[in-house]
């Protein structure tokens, strides 16, 4: 019918495209060693299942999952070939990645982690920063941040429940 509006489906489709297509392309294209064509298959694909469960989007950041569901889609892809030798044409970068897929885990949750500590207050974040990223002491953190060490103290102990809650509503805690 003419003159009707883009669906709910397709605005979804199309604002999940928009916010990470370009990053998860470049991605993607990374662990096919630069195979174009199987990346924007991936990607499709990657962006099909998440219209097809977007109840796996919510309440959590979308990115870190999107990316998760593309390196597994690579690593089925690859698997699937070999185990038809004629077709194998794998590169080095694509088993690297599929032996290495903890350091992806790790560096997705570092993310995740790093999104949870900008949603906190200015105040929690800087006392989160000071004691546990640069390990300074409840003194040392009082003196830089300039605010007394039961201050510190306190902050940090709020700080802390507050992240705990952000990671929790990422599906990172338990």
């Amino acid at each position: 019918m003419y003159g009707v509006g883009p669906t709910a489906d397709e605005r979804l489709l199309r604002a999940l495209y928009d916010e990470h297509g370009g990053p998860l392309l470049g991605y993607v294209l990374r662990l096919t060693g630069g195979d174009r064509a199987q990346a924007e298959d991936v990607v499709q694909e990657t962006l099909l299942r998440a219209w097809r469960h977007p109840d796996a989007l919510s309440g959590r950041p979308v990115r870190p999952w999107l990316f998760t569901v593309a390196r597994n889609l690579v690593v089925d892809a690859h698997r699937a070939r070999r185990a038809r030798p004629q077709e194998t044409r794998i590169t080095e970068q694509v088993l690297m990645t599929a032996a290495g897929s903890d350091d992806i885990d790790r560096a997705l949750e570092s993310w995740t982690v790093a999104e949870a500590l900008a949603d906190l207050s200015a105040p929690h974040r800087a006392v989160l920063v000071e004691t546990y990223y640069r390990g300074r002491s409840v003194a040392e953190a009082s003196r830089t941040l300039g605010i007394p060490p039961g201050t510190v103290k306190s902050r940090t102990f709020y700080a802390l429940r507050a992240l705990k809650l952000a990671l929790e509503e990422r599906g990172l805690a338990p």
